[in-house]
């Protein structure tokens, strides 16, 4: 089980592509099965690459299974992160960031920004030959997200302090949690203080206006008076951390993947091309035209699968656990795999292969949790899938593009691209701001 304290922890987090199981996960499986024990993060662990027993840690949360990440992800997080609170607290703040997304994924106004962006975008590579595709569709996720949050254009100074901010937090999930300053983990923790004071200060400036006109989410939340301002810091900091880096990684997994798969960039071009031919010139997309958007949804969910935005989740036993055979001890800490799920060849058939079209099969939604499962399934969701399927419209009409042979998805586990996916791109002449 590894080295005393931590374990096999440096083998299991070892980077690999993102589109795999990685050595460590490979090699445990051969040996012990699916399920098997190990030390991981300074704790006897018990990891499953078993889908009915992932799907039983997930549906049991807060009655044998609890969310337990490291301490030092609390650090970082901040103590009202609804990625680390249990229990009421964490529906408290999960409804409100559900009603969040329920209130505005359908709006004209989101709809209407989420175009105004992309066509802005696709604009400013007019001229280019290469773009670096994973630094620009940060800025676009996190403009987007800052607009709809808190009425922050994405030209004003303060939108980039808050993308710059952003950048050293992430980069304290995958450092080495040691506070010594300079460091990436020492950087992130200043980061996030950073953010909470610009939030605060915004939240201040709000409070000191004479009357709440409910225009953007920092309004409605203010406007309730249900929580603390360090709880609406969180839950503020919480929906820009899923509408910036996690929306940002999945369509860039999405760009990669169609590079290497030509057919399925077709078919996704024709569904495009086919919603914008039943609508006027210059007219808008909505709601109903995102229905329509079959095929997207589907790339959109086997890029997820391929792609492992996340790859496993921290959890721990409340009680003794007993489940197929398997015993999980009281206070041992709990690791779904959720790539192993993923690349299960028992489950699906070439599992390695990007192929969207085994989503017309509804039975996949019961094989594959894109977004999670559980009380704690994404909240985010479906607005991510609104704005990705947006960008893509625009995205396909507009450009074909090409990727360096040695760039790759590489977990850390977090995602990134080696060369930071650098793009090679040429115009389709099916732009529609050429209409």
């Amino acid at each position: 089980m590894g080295w005393p304290l931590i374990g096999e922890t440096i083998s299991f987090l070892k980077p690999h592509h993102s589109n795999s199981i990685g050595i460590f996960l490979k090699d445990h499986i051969l040996r012990y099965g699916k399920v098997f024990k190990s030390n991981l993060f300074g704790s006897p662990t018990i990891v499953s690459c078993d889908h009915e027993l992932n799907l039983f840690i997930l549906k049991n949360e807060e009655k044998l299974f609890q969310v337990s990440y490291p301490s030092q992800m609390h650090t970082i997080l901040g103590p009202y992160s609804l990625i680390i609170v249990s229990g009421e607290l964490h529906k408290k703040l999960r409804n409100i960031a559900v009603n969040f997304v329920s209130d505005s994924k359908s709006t004209p106004a989101f709809l209407h920004c989420v175009e105004k962006l992309s066509s802005s975008m696709m604009l400013s590579w007019r001229g280019h030959k290469e773009i670096s595709f994973y630094k620009d569709i940060k800025k676009f996720t996190l403009s987007l997200i800052v607009k709809h949050l808190l009425s922050i254009e994405p030209e004003e100074a303060l939108a980039l302090k808050i993308l710059q901010d952003f950048q050293t937090y992430m980069k304290g999930f995958i450092s080495l949690p040691i506070y010594i300053p300079g460091t990436a983990y020492a950087n992130a923790i200043k980061a996030r203080a950073s953010l909470s004071t610009t939030v605060r200060g915004i939240i201040k400036g709000r409070r000191n206006e004479k009357t709440m006109k409910k225009i953007d989410f920092l309004d409605v939340i203010l406007s309730k008076d249900t929580l603390s301002d360090e709880q609406i810091v969180s839950v503020v900091l919480d929906i820009m951390l899923g509408g910036y880096e996690t929306t940002a990684t999945l369509i860039a997994l999405i760009v990669y993947f169609l590079a290497h798969s030509p057919h399925v960039f077709e078919k996704l071009k024709d569904e495009h091309e086919s919603i914008k031919k039943k609508k006027e010139v210059g007219e808008p997309l909505n709601w109903e035209d995102y229905e329509q958007m079959k095929f997207t949804s589907n790339v959109i969910n086997e890029a997820m699968r391929c792609g492992n935005v996340v790859k496993f989740l921290h959890r721990k036993a409340l009680k003794d656990v007993h489940f197929k055979g398997y015993v999980i001890p009281q206070g041992w800490k709990v690791l779904p795999i959720i790539t192993g799920v993923h690349f299960d060849p028992s489950l699906h058939e070439n599992p390695n292969e990007f192929n969207p079209m085994r989503w017309n099969d509804k039975a996949m939604y019961k094989k594959v949790f894109p977004f999670g499962g559980g009380p704690r399934l994404c909240p985010g969701a479906e607005l991510a899938k609104v704005e990705i399927s947006f960008f893509l419209h625009h995205l396909v009409q507009s450009y074909r593009w090409k990727i360096k042979p040695d760039d790759y998805p590489i977990a850390y586990p977090y995602v990134e691209f080696k060369r930071g996916l650098q793009l090679e791109i040429e115009p389709t002449g099916q732009s529609k701001e050429d209409t």
